[in-house]
């Protein structure tokens, strides 16, 4: 018998009242220090408004949904092999790939603080550029070379 757990409702972020910005926040968030993060990703934001005189959370949508995989490749055993079998995204999954691909690109870069390095993520995934959109093509290709296994998939 499988225990049924309610899933937790996000609450909206205080300054922008939306949920994908506290969930932005919250992944950001590291060792409990959720004002850091909300600094961080307001900042950002202050800066995207600079840069590209457009609504920054229009940029911060856009950049999300150009970042979202709609496959993935995950293993499987068949037998003894093990086979990367493609298969389709869920939506919730996919807005979270999409964030953490866009924060481990932004902590990748040097040099400049967070803040800075999230603006200018941010900004290139909203015109399909930058490290995150590479690694979705890179899965999509994955996904596309192992189209042999989908038929794997359960």
């Amino acid at each position: 018998m499988a225990l049924k757990f309610k899933k937790r409702e996000t609450t909206p972020d205080p300054r922008l009242n939306d949920v994908l910005v506290s969930k932005m926040i919250n992944k950001i968030m590291e060792r409990g220090k959720k004002t850091t993060a909300q600094r961080i990703v307001y900042q950002a934001f202050e800066q995207i408004k600079k840069e590209t005189k457009q609504e920054p959370l229009k940029v911060f949508e856009r950049a999300l949904s150009q970042v979202a995989p709609k496959v993935e490749v995950r293993p499987q055993r068949v037998g003894g092999a093990t086979y990367q079998v493609p298969r389709e995204v869920k939506e919730k999954r996919s807005i979270s790939l999409a964030m953490r691909w866009i924060i481990q690109a932004s902590k990748a870069k040097k040099g400049k603080p967070m803040r800075e390095k999230l603006a200018s993520e941010l900004i290139l995934a909203s015109k399909g550029e930058g490290e995150a959109v590479k690694k979705k093509i890179n899965m999509h290709k994955m996904a596309q070379a192992n189209k042999a296994f989908a038929y794997l998939a359960k």
